[in-house]
């Protein structure tokens, strides 16, 4: 097996366009800036001014043009469009810089320039920088011949100023959400719960950061009943990851929690899914990926925060020994669910591994899974669902603001509580169709007591089901940069 993805060696310059020395140079442009159109115009001899008055481009998100200037070192220039200024963000910056990695990739360009133009931010930076190590993905590292694959391995940034440390951190954050998605696509048979604790631990081998796996006896020991009863079912046990980042300089407080879902496959169990679409439920443990590659990332920005990631990891299987609808089970925190549907399985695990950041001293908790069906229905597959407590819940919207990732906030009140009612236990895991995300909110917030807590469900965006100018079909490495966000935050209006 190769390896899915390659980081391009990285170096900064104050070269101009014309300077550097590459196979393609890149140029981000927005759609009203005629200034910038007549710079290139000039480099290329007329071409690009014909090109747009052809209608062959005309700089909107994503779009291309590819041109060959006069006097230059490259031989090629690939214009990238922004669209307009005022609808600018992370986010378009993010996809132009994954778009022109894939088309340098496309066409065997092992050495690019990237030009970034006066003005832009560094938030504006990484995003970009971040984009182009995105692109250099390929889902096809289990391919027998791999005779069309190929890595972009190095790339010179020219900026106005010194951008080192931008580009630094943009390329951390790129390698650990490639990293993830390396996780997400893995098929089940090669990604069951102990390898997935197993490949995080290894990910997660970066200084500052500790880790620990329990495995079923400790989780015994514990009385962690959810994550037993979900994976009971399984030859191969459940697991409990539990990584600590705790930097000397970092006061005793805050201490952030994030807590991913890792069901490696989920059949529904007794509740079994349909087999349309059923071999996609290899990606249900992309909640779990996404906490690991924030850890990671944490750690190597020396972020001045305590952090722990925690990993509850199942295989949600069918066998004589699996859980049954009606069957009731007992978590670490002694609260008892009625399991009425086995493909609600999620909550369960989560609500085990939720309890047990309390118990670990965790001041504030973000969790992050792949939950339900019903927050697809409600919000598509472009933005991710948040839930959570009032203050806390803001934090986390205005970080994946920054990081140019799409959240939602859903609403959640003891109305919502009611349905959760059981007639033998203190809850029932799933109470039906209307409601469903929301529901499945207020079962988590049943174990984090009073702490500032927040829920993203990633359950429609975790996953592109076909690829796009940007992307790759798979696994996308959603919300790793709002997480990250989130902890370069620390002290801002947290509650």
């Amino acid at each position: 097996m190769h390896s899915a993805y390659e980081i391009p060696e990285f170096t900064t310059s104050a070269a101009k366009p014309s300077e550097i020395d590459a196979d393609l140079v890149i140029v981000p442009i927005f759609e009203d800036d005629s200034t910038d159109r007549d710079v290139w115009d000039a480099a290329c001899g007329g071409d690009i001014l014909a090109s747009y008055e052809r209608g062959e481009f005309s700089a909107k998100p994503c779009e291309q043009l590819s041109a060959r200037p006069s006097g230059w070192r490259s031989a090629r220039l690939l214009l990238v469009g922004l669209g307009t200024r005022d609808a600018f963000s992370s986010e378009r910056a993010r996809r132009a810089g994954a778009t022109a990695a894939l088309t340098a990739r496309l066409q065997r360009r092992g050495r690019i320039g990237v030009v970034v133009r006066a003005g832009w931010s560094d938030a504006a930076l990484e995003s970009l920088v971040e984009g182009v190590v995105l692109g250099n993905y390929d889902n096809g590292h289990h391919k027998s011949k791999h005779e069309g694959r190929f890595f972009i391995a190095g790339v010179e940034i020219a900026a106005d100023r010194d951008v080192a440390a931008a580009v630094t951190r943009a390329g951390r954050l790129g390698e650990a959400a490639n990293a993830a998605r390396v996780m997400v696509n893995e098929p089940g048979n090669h990604l069951n719960p102990h390898a997935l604790v197993t490949r995080a631990q290894a990910l997660l081998d970066v200084p500052g950061v500790t880790t620990e796996i329990l495995d079923e006896r400790r989780l015994e020991k514990l009385g962690m009943g959810l994550l037993l009863g979900v994976g009971q079912g399984s030859d191969s046990p459940p697991r409990l990851l539990v990584a600590r980042y705790e930097p000397a300089d970092a006061p005793k407080s805050p201490v952030l929690a994030l807590v991913g879902k890792g069901i490696t496959f989920d059949t529904g169990g007794i509740s079994i899914k349909p087999s349309e679409g059923l071999e996609r439920m290899k990606d249900d443990m992309a909640g779990g990926a996404t906490v690991v590659a924030a850890l990671r990332t944490i750690a190597l920005e020396q972020l001045p925060l305590r952090v722990m990631a925690l990993v509850p990891a199942a295989e949600n299987m069918l066998s004589g020994r699996a859980i049954r609808p009606g069957d009731v089970l007992r978590g670490g925190s002694g609260l008892t669910v009625e399991v009425n549907n086995t493909d609600a399985e999620g909550r369960l695990v989560l609500g085990d591994a939720l309890w047990y950041a309390t118990e670990l001293g965790a001041t504030h908790i973000i969790d992050i899974a792949t939950l339900t069906g019903a927050v697809i229905v409600a919000l598509g597959k472009t933005t991710t669902g948040l839930f959570g407590t009032d203050g806390w819940r803001d934090v986390v919207q205005a970080a994946a603001e920054r990081g140019g990732e799409k959240v939602w906030p859903m609403p959640i009140s003891d109305d919502y509580k009611e349905l959760l009612k059981s007639e033998i236990a203190d809850m029932l895991n799933s109470p039906g169709r209307a409601g469903g995300a929301v529901t499945a909110a207020m079962f988590l917030k049943e174990f984090v007591g009073a702490t500032p807590w927040a829920h993203l469900d990633i359950a429609g965006t975790a996953w592109a089901d076909e690829s796009r100018a940007w992307t790759v079909k798979g696994a996308t490495g959603v919300m790793t940069r709002t997480l990250v966000e989130v902890a370069r935050s620390v002290g801002k209006n947290w509650p």
